[in-house]
């Protein structure tokens, strides 16, 4: 069983390139560091298996991918202890001994615990946006994002007829990876809607000034010398009787059918925004992503204090950007310690702060050429909007009908947002389809209200935990 500390100086949660980073930046300035990552190993879902992937031909991922190796050696001389397998399911205030700052509840091998730190970084990173569409539950229709993550930790690849759907560059990047593992793709079903190249076009020279324009260019070029791309695509729907058989979809008036065994959808990734939302870090509206984030300052430091959030937890800029934006946190961090004056933090930033803006250039062109359309984020009545209490959409607009005005009201008619995801499926689906009913914008609508605890508890945890106020707080949050 892992040994915990009673109390660290800085516990970092999530361990993508953001948490790898910070982590290491805290450590080796001396700090008492801790890492919790829900994973067996390292590299969050970006770098996900790059200690272990059995992928030995480094074509296959390509580059970027190897890139994260980079980040490991220096987080393990760090001297940061790493804690794998830890699902962390709490973030409470001390109230006992406010120096101490943080209780942190968090389960192992089934065993919960509830060490100490006096600052904490979040690095939960992102997550795919909900792709509600006819026909999204049914066997062999699943998320980009999970072909990935067999593909990077097991090798394993799609064999049959395979289609992907949305829009966004890293499901041209799928496409590219899956073909050089010798996957042979169907169609590639780009749901980018006409004219978001014209309202890109502002955004184009920072673009094309950036590395993205080289590699996106040639990504693209190779996908579409052997995979059929239709653009412009519309209208979606998975069809079967108990599993996927085939995919409907539209071009403007035209309709086409294509056999398949296996659909994957992609339109992009959102903040994963459970645990700062339960632990109270305030809440924006990103118009040009279209979802919420986090609040945070230029440091990361969200709107609770000594709770910072790094990489794209707390808006979508990428890897790279993550790594950079992960040490501008610790450098804050470390200077909320008193470890680092403001004028030594600042110094230290600086090369990081440069770094951090090389590689977000070009970003702007991305968001507002691949923000998902509305058709696709306000499903058709019969979809299905929550997976856990199987609600369609149709459900939550009645529900607005007769007076509901939110998510957390809709809780009580219907129950969405409180199975096992904890909302993570069903979010900004549910808050576009409120906005949608009511006429007004998503930002008005608002978000789930989560509370502790953010991923599901056994009764044994629960039981062994000390019966003090604070760890019962911990659980249902009581104040």
């Amino acid at each position: 069983m892992t040994a915990l500390n009673a109390t660290y100086d800085v516990a970092v949660i999530g361990a993508g390139p953001a948490g790898l980073a910070a982590a290491t930046v805290a450590a080796e300035q001396g700090a008492a560091t801790v890492l919790f990552d829900e994973q067996a190993e390292p590299g969050g879902q970006i770098y996900r298996g790059i200690a272990s992937t059995p992928l030995r031909d480094p074509a296959v991922l390509g580059a970027d991918y190897w890139h994260g190796a980079e980040l490991l050696e220096p987080f393990r001389g760090s001297g940061a202890q790493y804690v794998p397998g830890a699902g962390v399911w709490s973030v409470t205030p001390v109230e006992d001994a406010p120096a101490a700052g943080y209780e942190v509840g968090l389960s192992i091998d089934g065993v919960a615990h509830l060490p100490r730190a006096r600052t904490v970084i979040l690095a939960t990173g992102a997550q795919e946006r909900p792709f509600p569409i006819p026909g999204w539950t049914l066997p062999g229709v699943m998320g980009a994002g999970a072909a990935q993550i067999l593909l990077k930790t097991s090798g394993i690849v799609p064999s049959g007829r395979t289609l992907l759907a949305g829009c966004g560059p890293l499901l041209y990047l799928l496409a590219w990876q899956l073909q050089n593992a010798g996957v042979r793709i169907t169609a590639l079903l780009d749901t980018t809607p006409r004219g978001r190249l014209r309202g890109a076009l502002r955004d184009a020279p920072a673009f094309i000034a950036s590395d993205y324009f080289a590699k996106g260019l040639s990504l693209m070029r190779q996908v579409r010398r052997h995979v059929r791309i239709v653009r412009h695509v519309s209208a979606l729907a998975a069809l079967g009787d108990g599993r996927l058989e085939a995919v409907r979809f539209s071009v403007g008036e035209r309709w086409e059918e294509t056999s398949a065994d296996l659909l994957l959808l992609h339109q992009g990734v959102v903040p994963n925004l459970n645990l700062p939302s339960a632990i109270g870090c305030a809440q924006e509206w990103d118009p040009t992503l279209h979802c919420f984030r986090p609040r945070t300052d230029a440091w990361g430091a969200s709107s609770v204090q000594n709770v910072f959030v790094a990489g794209d937890g707390a808006g979508i800029q990428g890897a790279l950007a993550a790594e950079h934006r992960g040490r501008i946190a610790a450098l804050a961090a470390l200077c909320a310690l008193g470890r680092l004056d403001a004028a030594a933090r600042d110094a230290r930033a600086r090369p990081h702060r440069r770094a951090l803006e090389r590689a977000v250039r070009g970003r702007r062109f991305f968001d507002a050429m691949f923000t998902p359309p509305h058709a696709f984020r306000v499903p058709q009545d019969e979809t299905i909007v929550c997976r856990c209490e199987e609600v369609t959409a149709r459900e939550v607009r009645e529900a607005v009908r007769v007076g509901c005005p939110g998510p957390n009201q809709l809780k009580a008619f219907l129950r969405c947002g409180m199975g096992p995801c904890q909302g993570r499926l069903c979010g900004l689906t549910v808050t576009d389809v409120i906005a949608d009913a009511r006429g007004v914008p998503p930002a008005e609508v608002g978000y789930y209200r989560l509370r502790f605890p953010v991923k599901p508890l056994t009764l044994g945890e629960l039981a062994a935990l000390p019966q003090t106020q604070a760890s019962q707080a911990a659980v249902v949050r009581l104040r």
